[in-house]
């Protein structure tokens, strides 16, 4: 499990890059400032999380927990649904999608208390 936080943090990583730079110089001129700032916000919700999941492949190496294991999980889904629903959301302008992100805004609180509860526990 360590290996592969790792690896989504990093993947993750490079995604958040690559969509802040495709929004910023591919979408600037074909979205209103509306869903622009929309796409910017599911760039910094990725971002934010790509260091979540980093930081829970790391604690992975000293604390083998379920629970941080979990965590680790409820950021990538998060990111899945936070960030993935708003980036569609913001180039379809289907509200459908956005309602969608409230899921994954909820998935981030659970991985967040649940990182919480392994560092006052284990650390």
């Amino acid at each position: 499990m360590v290996k592969l936080f790792l690896v989504l943090g990093a993947l993750n990583g490079f995604l958040a890059v690559a969509l802040g730079a495709f929004g910023a110089h591919g979408l600037e001129s074909r979205l209103s400032e509306k869903m622009l700032s929309t796409w910017e916000k599911a760039v910094n919700y990725q971002m934010f999380h790509t260091m979540a999941l980093l930081v829970t492949g790391l604690l992975l190496q000293r604390i083998n927990a379920v629970s941080l294991t979990t965590a680790g999980w409820f950021f990538f889904i998060g990111v899945v649904l936070f960030s993935g629903s708003l980036y569609i959301y913001s180039v379809s302008g289907l509200k459908g999608f956005a309602m969608i992100t409230p899921i994954g805004g909820v998935a981030f609180l659970i991985g967040w208390i649940l990182l919480g509860y392994v560092v006052m526990k284990f650390v």
